[in-house]
């Protein structure tokens, strides 16, 4: 019952602010208009500028987790947080004692492995001939063969250790891959750490990264991605530097959106142009990316733009209304790029023209004019059958008890009438606070 009653009320605002509506449109009711109110401008030559701005986080393009190969013990640590490092200098060293023991080991394991080929391969060789010469038997042969060949195998098998444990032993001194710097060191000298391999993905010494390659990773509204471009330079503002403005471009564009705080968007890789020492990794930055622009172009405000759907043509016409004597007419357009103010006006106004940045009232209306120049139909005042029939007086509008009366007699058809009739005289708006497009050097609005 409660929803009935707040959905009753709400017809009955909309009946009143209806009729409202209608009756202060009539000829008759330009004298309740607010004067001094600006309804109309004069068409200019402007520079069209539309940027959109995004933030995101700056952070290194080659970013390293630095973890061993292999199992020990941190036995030297020579860089620290913050440290710089070049190329091929010692980022840590595992305790190789243990190492080079299990080295020695396999040395003596292959020479006394080589003792016992060569002693077999004696034997093989002495128990061949004589097998030739049939003076031993078949077994007494094969025995001396097998002997050969298994220590064959013992001898490969001693130097394959021994050359796994040579690779042990290099991979306990860690190089720096590139020249860089040291983002975190998580452990300290003595510190046991695992190696990577099989299951195990490692124990992090430390992460590293070339400060002098920063990127920002940032989100980019789905409505702007696509006047965009690769390579495209951008400029970048560090809100923990003042004053530091810095350029940028473009490398990368996710080819799938991905939704962030609810905006579905496009993931955006920018390479910083310029070198700071005072730029580090998480600081937020701010960048301003050119969609659109022009110059010294025919110009209207968005606010005299209007939209309709023309359903016989499958298409959307983009107007305005030009002042012309006493009356507007209704113009076509062919416009261009924009920013959150203005539109390029590519055909259907010259520079002394002056709009309506409001729908003028239907008696106002003129001839309609299109991209040609041509007049294509004169616009006759919108009747409304409503406000006759209700009119008891006919002064053009309804007064308090009119209005009560309509409200409390009018059928469903007639409030649907009603519904119709506003949604088709409030029309459609173009702009408003969004995005540019982009033509030429950015794209063209709708068609």
């Amino acid at each position: 019952m409660k929803n009935i009653i707040i959905v009753v009320l709400l017809l009955a605002v909309g009946v009143f602010g209806y009729f409202q509506w209608q009756g202060k449109e009539q000829p008759n009711s330009n004298k309740s208009q607010v004067k001094n109110r600006k309804t109309t401008e004069v068409i200019k030559n402007r520079d069209i500028d539309f940027t959109v701005r995004v933030a995101g986080e700056i952070s290194p393009a080659d970013k390293v987790s630095v973890r061993p190969e292999v199992h020990g013990k941190i036995a030297e640590l020579p860089v620290d947080i913050s440290d710089r490092v070049v190329k091929g200098d010692l980022l840590f060293r595992l305790d190789d004692k243990d190492l080079k023991i299990e080295i020695d080991s396999r040395k003596k394991q292959i020479d006394s492995a080589t003792l016992q080929l060569e002693q077999a391969k004696s034997e093989f060789e002495r128990s061949k001939q004589l097998f030739e010469e049939q003076l031993i038997s078949t077994e007494i042969f094969e025995r001396a063969k097998t002997k050969y060949e298994q220590s064959l195998i013992s001898r490969d098998r001693s130097q394959n250790d021994y050359q796994l444990s040579l690779e042990k032993l290099s991979k306990t001194s860690v190089l720096a891959p590139f020249d860089c710097t040291v983002l975190s060191r998580p452990v300290s000298i003595g510190q046991a750490v695992s190696g990577t391999g099989g299951q195990s993905s490692g124990t992090e010494v430390m992460e590293i990264a070339d400060l002098n390659n920063l990127i920002i990773q940032a989100h980019v509204n789905q409505a702007d991605v696509a006047r965009m471009n690769k390579e495209q330079v951008v400029k970048i503002e560090i809100e923990a530097i003042s004053d530091l403005i810095i350029d940028g471009i473009v490398e990368r564009i996710a080819p799938q959106a991905t939704i962030r705080n609810s905006i579905k968007g496009f993931s955006t890789r920018i390479k910083l142009l310029t070198s700071d020492s005072d730029i580090i990794p998480g600081m937020t930055a701010s960048i301003s990316i050119p969609v659109a622009s022009a110059d010294n172009v025919v110009a209207a405000p968005l606010a005299a733009i209007f939209t309709e759907r023309n359903e016989t043509e499958q298409r959307t016409e983009i107007f305005t209304y030009v002042e012309n004597g006493e009356v507007f007419d209704k113009t076509m357009l062919d416009v261009g790029v924009n920013d959150l103010y203005h539109t390029e006006v590519l055909r259907g106004l010259k520079v002394g023209d002056v709009v309506a940045i409001e729908k003028p009232d239907d008696n106002k209306i003129g001839e309609t004019i299109s991209l040609d120049g041509k007049v294509v139909a004169k616009s006759e005042p919108e009747k409304n059958p409503l406000l006759e029939k209700y009119d008891k007086n006919g002064d053009g509008e309804l007064d308090l008890e009119e209005k009560k009366a309509a409200m409390a007699s009018m059928t469903d058809e007639e409030k649907k009438k009603m519904r119709e009739q506003m949604m088709k005289r409030s029309g459609g708006r173009k702009g408003g606070k969004g995005g540019g497009g982009s033509s030429r050097r950015g794209s063209k609005g709708p068609r």
